[in-house]
């Protein structure tokens, strides 16, 4: 069995991104200990099909590097790199963009999403974005790639195009694997602090909306306590707390923290105020996030030693897709020396 997952590097990493991706991929590299492998690269090709700026997107990519590393990713038990070091990225989806589809393409949804309304003045790499995230599992050979609801598309497409690759230049020889999907744990919707009714974001001006990975003790203790609230006690069940976004926000974020249910938790604290479930959950969070913040903040000003985690990592990733490009070279009749 082979995991092969990607996340754009992001900078300033916040709770919601603890609580989504991140600390699926520790729970599977620790769950798949000596029965499969693991790749986890940062997806910084797939950055630049949007507007950016280049040094933040370096500084985002070691800052994301250092993040994996504090929630969990053990470098020595998974593939760690960043998609610019192993080439052979970009080469295969060039060799795929031969058999994906113009009408394939046309259907993914997320290229009408992320260009809006100006779609022609969109990147092309914004269109063929789907092709390289193809390329990025079917390269690795990977048997298994964690998908959400809105990347199901996705993987649909990059089995599409194996299976036609295969077909059209296999010679009766399975030249990709098709990988399956799996579907993890559903992902807590965290919610601002400030607001809840908008998501917990890096963008946010007011710092006070969201728990970053960088804060310490004190600074997630005050965060809690200043939370927008309403003045009602928590409700019994999670029907109680219809229309009142703030205290839901609140509570996903507790059951979320502690792997219980919105319900197990509401039973605990049912019938409280604020006064009381606040502190309680700052300390919850606090026993979780801080020896992660400590090692995120060690790590996070150490660029050579995250440069030299995603180095290695790209290496033992550039060993494994090598025969992989070889053979789609080969299908396709192109002459390497």
């Amino acid at each position: 069995m082979r995991v092969v997952s990607g996340i754009q590097p992001t900078g300033n990493l916040h709770l919601g991104n603890y609580l989504g991706a991140i600390r699926n991929w520790a729970r599977m590299q620790d769950d798949m200990a000596g029965d499969g492998q693991c790749l986890f690269f940062l997806a910084d090709l797939h950055a630049i099909s949007m507007p950016h700026v280049p040094a933040e997107l370096h500084a985002a990519t070691l800052e994301m590097a250092g993040a994996l590393v504090a929630c969990g990713i053990d470098p020595d038990r998974s593939i760690l790199f960043n998609q610019a070091q192993v080439p052979a990225h970009a080469e295969l989806q060039w060799l795929l963009n031969g058999t994906a589809r113009l009408g394939w393409l046309n259907r993914m949804t997320q290229f009408k999403d992320k260009s809006g309304k100006n779609r022609e003045g969109a990147s092309a790499a914004l269109y063929t974005y789907p092709v390289l995230q193809a390329a990025d599992v079917l390269l690795y050979q990977a048997t298994h790639v964690p998908v959400g609801e809105d990347q199901k598309q996705h993987l649909e497409l990059a089995r599409d195009i194996a299976q036609k690759f295969n077909n059209d230049f296999g010679a009766g020889e399975e030249i990709f694997t098709l990988p399956d999907p799996i579907t993890p744990p559903e992902a807590a919707r965290i919610m601002s602090l400030r607001d809840g009714t908008a998501k917990m974001s890096k963008s946010d001006p007011s710092d006070m909306s969201r728990i970053n990975l960088t804060d310490d003790a004190d600074e997630i203790m005050k965060k809690v306590k200043k939370a927008k609230t309403d003045p009602e006690p928590l409700p019994s069940e999670k029907a109680g707390l219809e229309g009142r976004p703030e205290a839901l926000n609140l509570v996903t974020i507790y059951a979320a923290v502690a792997g219980s249910a919105v319900d197990d938790v509401l039973a605990e604290f049912g019938g409280q105020g604020f006064g009381s479930f606040k502190p309680a959950l700052g300390e919850l969070l606090v026993e979780t996030l801080g020896p992660i913040s400590a090692r995120f903040r060690e790590l996070k000003d150490d660029r050579e030693e995250l440069g030299a985690i995603l180095a290695r990592g790209a290496a033992k990733a550039r060993e494994i897709a090598s025969p992989t490009l070889a053979e789609a070279y080969r299908a396709l009749g192109l002459v390497r020396g």
